[in-house]
């Protein structure tokens, strides 16, 4: 009994010899990496450098704005007419000019009477107008013969000499002036009613177009191309309603599309304001086609300025050079508008270029694998590149970026701990009767 109890006790005494034996390796081990990894972790790689060659070409300098198609090219049908579509003249695609008829409408009461009481305030205006034309005419009988009286008397032996000169001393006479002045009056009056004719035709012009608004027949109001025509034969036109004043509105029918070219109007800031003129060149894109580029000139420079949210811009219409079915009013753009160009000069990128304190521009170049700081004169600038003016030649190689330095490993890969293979996130395991 006593002997097997030895027997235990000597066991039991050899495994936490080799227990601690494990436990010392392993710590001399790790201990062993740790110096190690803070060696190497010491030595850094060797700085890379991202780099430009220094070219001559062509700066073209921009400036960027965003806005949208404008609807300076498209005119809108519309009709105050309610009822029933009878008929249709055109369809999308066709070409009117002003005055074609567009569709025919069997009206409604509101729509008849609406018709009824534009006719009739037509009527009223073009009555208005003859009379006022009756009125003209009489006015002119009326000058023409005070104009000859005037100038009987005027002309006789009282009034005028033998040589045909005026005689002034009885021309100062009431008779004289009498005459004189109703001759004046009656052009003055002629002259008068010539106005109210012309007010009167333009009251029987807008009389027409308000019967024409309300009439059964729609019409183009502009010559172009019809587009978004939405009637069909059996469509209803019902009255819609101004909701600010309780008017009825116009029901909008289709656009016409005249043959002006497309313009694009964007939106420029303060700083950017200035540097454009009238006829800078530009360049065009539009969202709905990335891969179309379009030209054109400013047309248009709203100096004046839109507020909205303390911020200020200024509106700037670009006209296109080219015609384009597939760009519609209001679609998404953005313009590059071209204010200086320069050819033939040495170019670098924009990150090439640094500013010390003092002002003074430089550059680094790479000479046999190492950073040279250069002063350089610098020109215009892009927002890709600045134009160099002195201190570089083309063909050198600028530094653009330096990548940040990385630590280097004896395998050039990421470290890892000597106790991975343990498993556990590197803590030691011990298998049987290691409590």
């Amino acid at each position: 009994m006593i002997d097997v109890l030895i027997d235990k006790t000597k066991k039991r005494i050899s495994q936490t010899s080799l227990i601690a034996r494990i436990i010392i390796i392993v710590a001399a081990v790790g201990i062993g990496w740790l110096v190690i990894s803070k060696i190497n972790g010491s030595k850094t790689a060797a700085p890379q450098y991202q780099t430009a060659q220094v070219e001559k070409g062509t700066l073209v300098v921009t400036v960027t704005g965003s806005g949208q198609v404008s609807t300076a090219n498209n005119g809108t049908i519309s009709t105050l007419a309610t009822g029933v579509v009878s008929k249709l003249y055109v369809k999308d695609g066709d070409k009117v000019k002003a005055g074609d008829k567009i569709a025919e409408v069997d009206l409604d009461l509101q729509g008849q009477q609406n018709a009824q009481q534009a006719l009739s305030s037509y009527q009223s205006a073009s009555n208005n107008l003859d009379s006022a034309k009756t009125n003209l005419y009489s006015l002119q009988s009326a000058m023409f013969t005070q104009w000859k009286s005037f100038y009987d008397l005027a002309t006789n032996s009282t009034y005028q000499n033998s040589d045909g000169t005026p005689n002034e001393t009885n021309r100062a006479l009431p008779d004289f002036h009498i005459a004189q002045d109703d001759w004046l009056a009656s052009e003055a009056k002629y002259k008068n009613q010539q106005a109210v004719v012309t007010q009167a035709q333009t009251a029987l012009n807008a009389a027409w177009s308000a019967y024409q608004q309300t009439s059964p027949t729609i019409y183009a109001p502009i010559s172009g191309t019809i587009s978004g025509l939405s009637l069909q034969v059996g469509s209803v036109i019902v009255a819609s309603t101004n909701t600010t004043n309780s008017a009825q509105s116009a029901t909008k029918i289709a656009s016409v599309k005249t043959e002006a070219l497309p313009t694009v109007s964007v939106n420029l800031t303060e700083i950017d304001i200035p540097k454009i003129k009238l006829g800078d060149r530009a360049t065009v894109t539009f969202d709905a086609f990335p891969d179309k580029t379009y030209t054109g000139q400013v047309v248009s420079i709203d100096t004046a300025g839109v507020v909205s949210s303390g911020v200020t811009t200024y509106p700037t219409v670009i006209r296109l050079d080219t015609e384009s079915n597939s760009i519609l009013p209001n679609m998404a753009a953005s313009a590059s508008i071209i204010t200086d160009t320069k050819d033939g000069v040495l170019l670098v990128p924009v990150a090439a270029v640094q500013q010390q304190s003092d002002g003074t521009n430089y550059v680094r170049v790479l000479k046999s694998g190492k950073p040279v700081q250069v002063t350089v004169g610098v020109g215009l600038s892009s927002d890709t590149q600045t134009e160099i003016t002195s201190g570089l030649s083309e063909g050198e190689t600028v530094i653009t970026n330096i990548i940040s330095s990385t630590l280097r490993t004896p395998s050039g890969s990421n470290q890892s701990s000597p106790f991975s293979g343990f498993g556990g996130g590197g803590r030691a395991v011990f298998g049987g009767g290691g409590r």
